[in-house]
Protein backbone atom coordinates (compact mmCIF):
# COMPACT_ATOMS: atom_id res chain seq x y z
CA UNK A 1 0.00 0.00 0.00
CA UNK A 2 1.85 2.99 -1.38
CA UNK A 3 -0.34 5.44 0.74
CA UNK A 4 -0.02 3.16 4.01
CA UNK A 5 0.35 5.33 7.50
CA UNK A 6 0.69 1.97 9.23
CA UNK A 7 2.29 -1.24 7.68
CA UNK A 8 2.80 -4.73 10.04
CA UNK A 9 4.01 -7.58 8.72
CA UNK A 10 4.58 -10.69 10.77
CA UNK A 11 4.57 -9.14 14.07
CA UNK A 12 5.69 -10.92 16.81
CA UNK A 13 5.80 -10.40 20.95
CA UNK A 14 6.15 -12.53 23.57
CA UNK A 15 6.35 -11.78 27.52
CA UNK A 16 8.53 -14.84 28.22
CA UNK A 17 7.02 -18.07 27.23
CA UNK A 18 3.42 -16.35 26.56
CA UNK A 19 3.05 -15.37 23.11
CA UNK A 20 1.17 -11.97 22.73
CA UNK A 21 1.59 -10.77 19.30
CA UNK A 22 1.09 -14.23 17.20
CA UNK A 23 1.90 -13.34 13.38
CA UNK A 24 0.01 -10.09 13.12
CA UNK A 25 -0.63 -8.22 9.72
CA UNK A 26 -2.13 -4.46 9.55
CA UNK A 27 -2.05 -1.96 7.34
CA UNK A 28 -3.80 1.77 7.59
CA UNK A 29 -4.85 4.04 5.27
CA UNK A 30 -3.72 7.97 5.20
CA UNK A 31 -6.45 9.77 6.53
CA UNK A 32 -8.32 6.51 7.74
CA UNK A 33 -10.32 6.25 10.81
CA UNK A 34 -9.50 2.57 11.94
CA UNK A 35 -10.89 0.84 14.73
CA UNK A 36 -9.09 -2.16 16.70
CA UNK A 37 -11.43 -4.71 19.21
CA UNK A 38 -10.96 -7.27 21.17
CA UNK A 39 -11.19 -9.14 24.48
CA UNK A 40 -8.86 -8.12 27.46
CA UNK A 41 -5.84 -9.56 26.99
CA UNK A 42 -5.96 -10.04 23.22
CA UNK A 43 -2.52 -7.84 22.59
CA UNK A 44 -4.09 -4.50 21.93
CA UNK A 45 -2.18 -2.32 24.09
CA UNK A 46 1.25 -4.13 22.99
CA UNK A 47 0.19 -3.76 19.18
CA UNK A 48 -0.32 -0.09 19.94
CA UNK A 49 2.41 0.44 22.07
CA UNK A 50 4.60 -0.66 19.30
CA UNK A 51 3.65 1.44 17.12
CA UNK A 52 3.85 4.33 19.42
CA UNK A 53 7.67 3.54 20.09
CA UNK A 54 6.82 2.44 23.25
CA UNK A 55 7.06 -0.88 23.16
CA UNK A 56 10.55 -2.60 22.36
CA UNK A 57 11.98 -6.42 21.83
CA UNK A 58 9.18 -7.46 19.05
CA UNK A 59 10.04 -9.21 15.82
CA UNK A 60 8.84 -8.75 11.99
CA UNK A 61 7.89 -5.49 10.01
CA UNK A 62 6.37 -2.57 11.48
CA UNK A 63 6.11 0.86 9.33
CA UNK A 64 4.43 4.37 11.16
CA UNK A 65 4.87 7.06 8.60
CA UNK A 66 7.19 5.22 6.56
CA UNK A 67 9.64 4.90 10.03
CA UNK A 68 10.39 1.53 12.36
CA UNK A 69 9.02 3.01 15.60
CA UNK A 70 11.83 1.25 17.04
CA UNK A 71 14.47 3.26 15.80
CA UNK A 72 12.03 6.80 15.11
CA UNK A 73 13.26 9.91 16.23
CA UNK A 74 11.90 13.01 17.78
CA UNK A 75 10.76 14.46 14.59
CA UNK A 76 8.78 11.71 13.91
CA UNK A 77 7.17 11.39 17.34
CA UNK A 78 6.06 14.71 16.50
CA UNK A 79 4.05 13.76 13.61
CA UNK A 80 2.12 11.06 16.18
CA UNK A 81 -0.69 11.85 18.64
CA UNK A 82 -1.65 9.86 21.69
CA UNK A 83 -4.34 9.80 23.56
CA UNK A 84 -3.84 7.37 26.31
CA UNK A 85 -6.88 5.55 28.53
CA UNK A 86 -5.83 7.10 31.82
CA UNK A 87 -3.75 10.16 32.14
CA UNK A 88 -3.25 12.28 35.36
CA UNK A 89 -0.50 14.54 35.15
CA UNK A 90 0.26 18.33 35.30
CA UNK A 91 -2.91 18.70 37.98
CA UNK A 92 -1.77 22.13 38.91
CA UNK A 93 -1.45 23.66 35.24
CA UNK A 94 -4.95 25.60 34.05
CA UNK A 95 -6.63 24.14 31.10
CA UNK A 96 -5.87 26.49 28.95
CA UNK A 97 -2.38 27.34 29.90
CA UNK A 98 -1.68 23.80 29.79
CA UNK A 99 -3.04 23.66 25.48
CA UNK A 100 -1.28 26.34 24.91
CA UNK A 101 2.05 25.32 26.33
CA UNK A 102 2.00 22.14 24.39
CA UNK A 103 0.60 23.88 21.33
CA UNK A 104 3.70 25.86 21.47
CA UNK A 105 6.02 23.05 20.71
CA UNK A 106 4.36 22.73 16.88
CA UNK A 107 5.09 24.74 13.60
CA UNK A 108 1.82 24.37 12.99
CA UNK A 109 -0.99 23.69 16.35
CA UNK A 110 -4.23 24.04 15.96
CA UNK A 111 -5.78 27.32 17.24
CA UNK A 112 -6.12 26.65 21.12
CA UNK A 113 -9.47 28.78 21.76
CA UNK A 114 -11.13 26.78 18.75
CA UNK A 115 -9.91 23.61 19.83
CA UNK A 116 -11.46 24.10 23.07
CA UNK A 117 -14.40 25.33 22.17
CA UNK A 118 -14.73 21.89 19.65
CA UNK A 119 -14.10 19.52 23.00
CA UNK A 120 -16.76 21.75 24.72
CA UNK A 121 -13.87 22.80 26.97
CA UNK A 122 -13.93 26.74 26.83
CA UNK A 123 -15.98 27.34 30.20
CA UNK A 124 -13.40 25.40 32.27
CA UNK A 125 -10.25 27.16 30.06
CA UNK A 126 -9.29 28.69 33.91
CA UNK A 127 -9.77 25.63 35.55
CA UNK A 128 -7.22 23.84 36.97
CA UNK A 129 -6.54 20.30 35.46
CA UNK A 130 -6.64 18.44 39.10
CA UNK A 131 -10.08 19.47 39.44
CA UNK A 132 -11.84 18.54 36.28
CA UNK A 133 -14.32 16.30 36.41
CA UNK A 134 -13.83 12.72 34.63
CA UNK A 135 -15.67 13.29 31.70
CA UNK A 136 -13.65 17.37 30.88
CA UNK A 137 -10.30 15.22 32.32
CA UNK A 138 -10.69 12.85 29.50
CA UNK A 139 -11.52 15.97 26.86
CA UNK A 140 -8.34 17.64 28.10
CA UNK A 141 -6.41 14.24 27.08
CA UNK A 142 -8.23 14.63 23.48
CA UNK A 143 -6.80 18.47 23.25
CA UNK A 144 -3.24 17.95 24.42
CA UNK A 145 -3.19 14.66 22.07
CA UNK A 146 -4.59 16.46 18.38
CA UNK A 147 -3.32 20.13 19.03
CA UNK A 148 0.08 19.57 17.20
CA UNK A 149 -1.89 18.48 14.06
CA UNK A 150 -0.68 14.69 14.16
CA UNK A 151 -0.91 12.94 11.23
CA UNK A 152 -1.35 9.60 13.03
CA UNK A 153 -3.50 9.80 16.27
CA UNK A 154 -3.88 6.99 18.74
CA UNK A 155 -7.04 7.54 20.51
CA UNK A 156 -7.61 4.66 23.30
CA UNK A 157 -10.48 4.24 24.92
CA UNK A 158 -11.23 8.16 24.05
CA UNK A 159 -14.70 8.99 24.53
CA UNK A 160 -15.28 7.41 28.45
CA UNK A 161 -17.34 10.05 30.80
CA UNK A 162 -18.40 11.97 27.83
CA UNK A 163 -22.11 12.99 27.80
CA UNK A 164 -24.35 12.17 24.69
CA UNK A 165 -23.50 15.71 23.82
CA UNK A 166 -19.61 15.72 24.34
CA UNK A 167 -19.56 12.39 22.67
CA UNK A 168 -21.33 13.55 19.43
CA UNK A 169 -19.45 16.70 19.19
CA UNK A 170 -16.48 15.14 19.60
CA UNK A 171 -17.01 12.56 16.51
CA UNK A 172 -17.59 15.26 14.45
CA UNK A 173 -14.55 16.79 15.29
CA UNK A 174 -12.58 12.99 14.52
CA UNK A 175 -14.69 12.62 11.03
CA UNK A 176 -13.71 16.57 10.24
CA UNK A 177 -10.33 16.40 11.08
CA UNK A 178 -9.77 12.91 9.28
CA UNK A 179 -11.99 14.26 6.33
CA UNK A 180 -10.24 17.67 5.97
CA UNK A 181 -6.73 16.97 7.46
CA UNK A 182 -5.90 13.83 6.19
CA UNK A 183 -5.52 12.32 9.94
CA UNK A 184 -5.07 8.91 10.56
CA UNK A 185 -7.02 7.70 13.26
CA UNK A 186 -6.20 3.94 15.48
CA UNK A 187 -8.70 4.36 17.69
CA UNK A 188 -9.26 1.17 20.74
CA UNK A 189 -12.99 0.95 22.22
CA UNK A 190 -15.25 -1.14 23.65
CA UNK A 191 -17.94 1.31 22.64
CA UNK A 192 -19.25 -0.20 19.72
CA UNK A 193 -21.65 2.23 18.42
CA UNK A 194 -18.98 4.57 18.70
CA UNK A 195 -16.69 1.92 16.19
CA UNK A 196 -19.44 1.52 13.48
CA UNK A 197 -20.25 5.54 13.45
CA UNK A 198 -16.59 6.54 12.87
CA UNK A 199 -14.69 3.70 11.26
CA UNK A 200 -13.80 2.63 7.21
CA UNK A 201 -12.51 -0.71 8.93
CA UNK A 202 -12.65 -2.88 11.85
CA UNK A 203 -10.29 -5.04 12.57
CA UNK A 204 -10.77 -8.05 15.79
CA UNK A 205 -7.67 -8.84 17.28
CA UNK A 206 -8.11 -12.28 19.39
CA UNK A 207 -5.40 -14.04 21.52
CA UNK A 208 -2.37 -12.29 19.56
CA UNK A 209 -3.73 -13.17 16.02
CA UNK A 210 -6.04 -10.69 13.54
CA UNK A 211 -9.20 -12.82 12.99
CA UNK A 212 -10.68 -10.64 10.59
CA UNK A 213 -10.55 -6.92 9.06
CA UNK A 214 -12.98 -5.23 7.41
CA UNK A 215 -15.96 -2.65 6.90
CA UNK A 216 -18.77 -3.38 10.02
CA UNK A 217 -20.90 -4.67 7.22
CA UNK A 218 -18.25 -6.94 5.48
CA UNK A 219 -17.93 -8.19 9.57
CA UNK A 220 -21.34 -9.07 9.93
CA UNK A 221 -20.96 -10.98 7.04
CA UNK A 222 -18.08 -13.02 7.98
CA UNK A 223 -19.52 -14.01 10.96
CA UNK A 224 -22.77 -14.58 8.81
CA UNK A 225 -25.23 -13.71 12.07
CA UNK A 226 -28.44 -14.89 10.73
CA UNK A 227 -31.09 -11.61 9.96
CA UNK A 228 -34.74 -11.71 11.10
CA UNK A 229 -37.10 -11.36 8.93
CA UNK A 230 -40.63 -10.68 10.17
CA UNK A 231 -43.85 -10.50 8.86
CA UNK A 232 -47.95 -10.23 9.70
CA UNK A 233 -48.18 -13.99 9.24
CA UNK A 234 -44.72 -15.23 10.91
CA UNK A 235 -40.96 -14.76 11.15
CA UNK A 236 -37.81 -16.60 9.87
CA UNK A 237 -34.15 -16.26 10.69
CA UNK A 238 -32.13 -16.75 7.72
CA UNK A 239 -28.70 -16.10 6.05
CA UNK A 240 -30.44 -14.56 3.36
CA UNK A 241 -33.05 -12.23 3.80
CA UNK A 242 -33.11 -10.42 0.74
CA UNK A 243 -33.87 -13.59 -0.57
CA UNK A 244 -36.94 -14.44 1.73
CA UNK A 245 -38.40 -11.23 1.15
CA UNK A 246 -38.41 -11.68 -2.68
CA UNK A 247 -39.78 -15.21 -1.87
CA UNK A 248 -42.85 -13.73 0.21
CA UNK A 249 -43.39 -10.87 -2.29
CA UNK A 250 -44.10 -13.61 -4.85
CA UNK A 251 -46.12 -15.46 -2.47
CA UNK A 252 -48.31 -12.46 -1.74
CA UNK A 253 -48.00 -11.11 -5.01
CA UNK A 254 -47.26 -7.86 -3.76
CA UNK A 255 -46.31 -5.87 -0.72
CA UNK A 256 -45.92 -7.81 2.23
CA UNK A 257 -48.01 -7.14 5.64
CA UNK A 258 -45.93 -5.79 8.53
CA UNK A 259 -42.81 -6.70 6.88
CA UNK A 260 -39.73 -5.91 8.59
CA UNK A 261 -35.89 -7.09 8.01
CA UNK A 262 -33.53 -6.87 11.56
CA UNK A 263 -30.03 -7.86 10.15
CA UNK A 264 -27.09 -8.34 12.96
CA UNK A 265 -25.51 -5.55 14.62
CA UNK A 266 -22.14 -4.67 14.94
CA UNK A 267 -22.20 -6.49 18.52
CA UNK A 268 -23.79 -9.32 18.15
CA UNK A 269 -21.52 -9.74 14.68
CA UNK A 270 -18.38 -9.40 17.31
CA UNK A 271 -19.55 -11.10 20.19
CA UNK A 272 -20.35 -14.16 17.80
CA UNK A 273 -16.64 -14.17 16.47
CA UNK A 274 -15.29 -13.91 19.69
CA UNK A 275 -17.09 -17.34 20.53
CA UNK A 276 -16.51 -18.88 17.47
CA UNK A 277 -13.01 -17.96 17.91
CA UNK A 278 -13.03 -18.72 21.43
CA UNK A 279 -14.51 -22.64 20.29
CA UNK A 280 -12.10 -23.18 17.60
CA UNK A 281 -9.24 -22.53 20.10
CA UNK A 282 -10.22 -24.64 22.45
CA UNK A 283 -11.13 -27.89 20.46
CA UNK A 284 -7.85 -27.19 18.35
CA UNK A 285 -6.13 -27.86 22.06
CA UNK A 286 -7.96 -30.68 23.09
CA UNK A 287 -7.19 -32.23 19.52
CA UNK A 288 -3.32 -31.62 20.27
CA UNK A 289 -3.74 -33.02 23.85
CA UNK A 290 -5.10 -36.10 23.04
Amino acid sequence: MHDAAVRVRGLRMAYGPVQVLNGVDLDLRRGEVFTLLGPNGAGKTTLVEILEGFRTGWSGEVEVLGENPARAGDAWRARLGVVMQSWRDHPRWRVRDLVAHVAAHYDDPHDVDELLAALGLTEAARNRAGVLSGGQRRRLDVALGIVGRPEVLFLDEPTTGFDPEARREFHLLIERLAGEEGLTVLLTTHDLAEAERLSERIAVLVAGRMVTCGSPAELARAVQVPSLVRWEDGEVETADPSGVAWDLHQRYGGPVPGLEIRRPTLEESYLDLIEETRAARETATVGGTR
